[in-house]
C-alpha cells in the first residue's frame, strides 16, 4: 500500500516499528507512553466510533486543545476516513473560534476539557452546525446533558464494539485515501487582516516533512517537544507530519508551566521555536545571571565574549586557533554544558526556528553556546519548508536557500515567489482570493519583500506592505529594527514607525520579568506594570539599550539612517485578547496604530508625552479602559560611519 496519507503512514510505523514510542505524555507527574501499535490500533477504534457518529469523508472537524495524544489519535482518525482537520486555538475566546467553525462548516469538534467545552456550548446558537461535541478530560463534566456531548472514552467504546462490523468500512477508506486528499485546514494568524482558511492536502504536508526528514537526517530514534499551538502549521508539522514520515516519538509536556522542567527531562533531539520563545528563554538566562555576583558572573561574562567571537565558527567546523578551540572546550565545560542544560537543550540535534524573522543577534547567540539553531522560511499556504539553512552554510541575516522541490524567485516590486510540492490546495471558500496569490503559472506571492544573494541564500527584509521609505528616501523596514532591540532581555516587544516621515520612533513594550528584576537589584519601588514603566530610571535604561543598537546601525550600510530617534514605553503589555497580537503573538501593526494613534501623533510634533485610552479585555471577559499620560524621550543618535571606523 502507498504511504500517500497519513492514517497509511501510520500503519506502516505499527508494522515496522510496533513497539518503539510514538507519543508520550507527563500526566500528574509520569511520564506515560503510546507505542506506534497502541498508537495506530486507538486511531482504528476511534475512527469505527466516528463512523458509528455519522462521521463521513469530507466531513470538518474541530480540534479544540493544547498538545494531547488523544488530539493525535483524534486527528489520524478523521484522515482515516477521509475527514478533513480544522485545528482551533485553545486560548482564544469563543468569539474568536465562531467564525473559523462558521466558515469551516464544523459539525464535530473534539475539545479538550470543560474550559473549551464551556465555550463551544456558548456558540451553540451562533454555530448551529455543531452536533457533536467529544471531550477528552471529563473533570466537571459529569452534570452536563447537553445532546451534543459524548466523552472519548464513551467513543473509543462504541468504536471498540463496532470495530468488527466496519472493519471494511475501514479498510475502504483508507485504501481510498489518496495524496490529492484534503488532510488540514488552517486558519492564518491574522496579522494584515481576517483570518483565513488555508486547505492543505496529505501530499503537501508529507512532501515537506520528508524534505526535512532527507535534509537533516531525521529518523526513528528523533525525540521531538510538542508545546506550541496545534492551530500553527510549524507545529503541525514538525509534532504530526515529520513523526508520521520519520517514526520520531512526540513528547507532549504536562502544562505550559512545567514545559521547561519537562524539557530537561525528556531531552529532546529536534526542537522547534518561535523567536519569543526563544526571546523568553534568553531572558530567564538574564535574570538568573543577574541574579549571580563575584566568580559566577565574571566568568560567564568571559566566555560568553569567547562564544561570541569563536562559538559560530567551531560549530560550522571552520578553523579556529589552537588557544581558542582549548579555552572554549574549558567553557563549554563550566558554562555553555550547563546553560545547555538548565535549556533543556543537552541532546539537541537540530534546532529550528520559524513563524517570523529572528533577530541575526539572537540567532548568533544560541549557535554561539553549541546549539545548531537555523532559520526556516515559510508561511501557512507554503507548508512551513520554503528555505532551509544548511549545517555550514547559516548566515544570520539570511533564511538560507531553497528548500528541496521548492523553486524561488522575486519580482521586480521585491516580493518573494514560490513554487513547491508543499503549496496549499487553496483559500477555504474564497476562490478569488485563491486566484490572487496564485499566478496562472502557479507562483504563490508571499506578500513578503526579500533578496537573493549571490550564494543562493533568500533574505527577507519584512511584510511588502511594511516595507517603506523614510522622508529622505531611505529603506525603512520596521522588522530590522525592532529585532535589533528585541535582542535586549529588557524589551519584549517594539513596533517601529517612520514611513513617510523624517525620523524613526518607536513603541517598546518591556519585559516585566527582566526589568522587574533590574528594579529591584537597584532598589526601586513601584507597584505593578503601569507604575514599572513610568520610572525615570528605566526609561535611561532602555535608552542605553537604543543607543547600543543605534551605534551598531550607525555602521551598518543601509541602516544608519532607520536608528531611533524618539521612544516611550507603553503603560500596558500589548496582549492577544486586546487584538494587539495574534495568537501566535505576532504584531498587529494597523490595530496598534490605530488604537495609540495619539501617540504616534506625538511622536512627530515634538511633544515630550502623550495622552492615550487603551481598551483592555480583563480575565473574567469584562472589557475596561485605561488611560494614561506616556512619557517621550529622545534616544541617542549616531552618524553614519563605516565598518572600519566603527571597529
Amino acid at each position: 500500500m502507498k504511504t500517500d496519507t497519513f492514517p497509511k503512514l501510520l500503519l506502516r510505523h505499527a508494522q515496522e516499528r510496533g513497539d518503539r514510542p510514538a507519543l508520550r505524555e507527563k500526566s500528574r507527574g509520569i511520564w506515560q507512553t503510546l507505542t506506534w501499535q497502541q498508537l495506530a490500533d486507538e486511531v482504528a477504534t476511534l475512527a469505527a466510533g466516528l463512523a458509528a457518529q455519522g462521521f463521513q469523508r469530507g466531513n470538518h472537524i474541530g480540534l479544540l486543545g493544547e498538545n494531547r495524544p488523544r488530539l493525535f489519535a483524534a486527528m489520524a482518525a478523521a484522515q482515516w476516513l477521509g475527514g478533513v482537520v480544522v485545528p482551533l486555538f485553545a486560548d482564544t475566546t469563543a468569539e474568536e473560534i465562531a467564525g473559523p467553525i462558521r466558515s469551516a462548516d464544523v459539525a464535530y469538534v473534539f475539545a479538550e476539557n470543560q474550559e473549551q467545552v464551556d465555550k463551544l456550548l456558548s456558540l451553540l446558537p451562533q454555530c448551529p452546525a455543531i452536533q457533536h461535541i467529544f471531550f477528552d478530560d471529563d473533570r466537571g463534566m459529569r452534570h452536563y446533558s447537553q445532546p451534543q456531548l459524548l466523552g472519548y472514552d464513551v467513543l473509543l467504546a462504541q468504536g471498540r464494539e463496532g470495530l468488527a462490523s466496519r472493519e471494511a468500512l475501514l479498510d475502504a477508506e483508507l485504501a481510498r485515501g489518496c495524496a490529492q486528499d484534503p488532510a488540514v485546514l488552517f486558519f492564518t494568524s491574522g496579522t494584515t487582516g481576517p483570518a483565513r482558511g488555508v486547505l492543505h492536502s496529505h501530499g503537501a504536508l508529507i512532501d515537506r516533512a520528508r524534505a526535512a526528514a532527507q535534509l537533516d537526517g531525521l529518523g526513528d530514534t528523533d525525540v521531538t517537544l510538542a508545546y506550541l499551538p496545534p492551530a500553527w502549521i510549524g507545529q503541525h508539522v514538525m509534532a504530526y507530519a515529520v513523526p508520521m514520515v520519520a517514526g520520531s516519538c512526540v513528547c507532549c509536556p504536562e502544562s505550559s508551566e512545567t514545559m521547561l522542567h519537562d524539557m530537561r527531562e525528556m531531552g529532546p533531539s529536534i526542537f522547534l521555536a518561535p523567536p519569543r520563545v526563544l526571546e523568553a528563554l534568553l531572558t530567564q538566562i538574564t535574570i538568573r545571571i543577574n541574579d549571580t555576583g563575584g566568580i559566577k558572573h565574571t566568568l560567564y561574562s568571559y566566555f560568553i565574549g569567547l562564544a561570541e567571537r569563536v562559538g559560530e565558527r567551531i560549530l560550522a567546523r571552520e578553523t579556529v586557533g589552537f588557544s581558542d578551540r582549548m579555552a572554549y572546550r574549558l567553557g563549554n565545560v563550566l558554562i555553555y554544558g550547563p546553560l545547555r542544560d538548565v535549556l533543556g537543550m543537552s541532546r539537541l540535534r537540530v534546532a529550528y526556528t520559524a513563524g517570523e524573522a529572528v533577530g541575526p543577534d539572537l540567532l548568533r547567540f544560541y549557535r554561539s553556546i553549541g546549539i545548531n539553531l537555523k532559520q526556516l522560511y515559510g508561511s501557512t499556504e507554503t507548508g512551513l519548508f520554503v528555505t532551509m539553512q544548511r549545517d555550514d552554510q547559516v548566515i544570520p541575516d539570511a533564511v538560507g536557500p531553497a528548500a528541496p522541490g521548492v523553486e524561488l524567485a522575486v519580482s521586480p516590486e521585491r516580493e518573494v515567489l514560490v513554487r513547491s510540492p508543499g503549496l496549499f490546495l487553496g483559500y477555504h471558500g474564497d476562490a478569488e482570493g485563491t486566484r490572487r496569490a496564485m499566478d496562472a503559472d502557479g507562483w504563490f506571492h508571499t506578500g513578503d519583500a526579500g533578496w537573493m544573494g549571490d550564494d543562493g541564500q533568500l533574505h527577507i527584509i519584512d511584510r511588502l506592505k511594511d516595507v517603506g521609505t523614510l522622508a529622505d528616501g531611505s529603506l525603512f523596514a520596521p522588522k530590522l529594527v525592532e529585532n535589533k532591540l528585541k535582542f535586549s532581555a529588557y524589551i519584549n516587544e517594539v513596533v517601529a514607525f517612520g514611513d513617510g516621515r523624517d525620523r524613526v520612533c518607536a513603541f517598546i513594550d518591556i519585559d516585566p520579568d527582566a526589568v522587574g528584576n533590574w528594579a529591584d537589584r537597584q532598589g526601586l519601588s513601584y507597584t505593578g506594570f503601569a507604575d514599572l514603566s513610568t520610572l525615570d530610571e528605566v526609561y535611561m535604561l532602555i535608552g542605553d539599550v537604543i543607543a547600543e543598537a543605534n551605534a551598531e546601525m550607525a555602521a551598518i550600510p543601509g541602516q544608519a539612517q532607520a536608528q531611533v530617534h524618539r521612544f516611550l514605553l507603553l503603560h500596558k503589555r500589548l496582549e492577544a485578547d486586546d487584538g494587539e497580537l495574534t495568537r501566535m503573538r505576532k504584531v498587529r501593526r494597523d490595530v496598534i496604530a490605530q488604537r495609540f494613534g495619539s501617540l504616534v501623533t506625538a511622536f512627530y510634533d515634538g511633544s515630550l508625552s502623550g495622552r492615550v485610552d487603551a481598551e483592555v479585555r480583563y480575565e473574567d471577559g469584562r472589557v475596561g479602559i485605561v488611560s494614561a499620560d506616556v512619557k517621550i524621550r529622545d534616544a541617542k543618535t549616531f552618524p553614519p560611519r563605516t565598518m572600519d571606523k566603527a571597529a
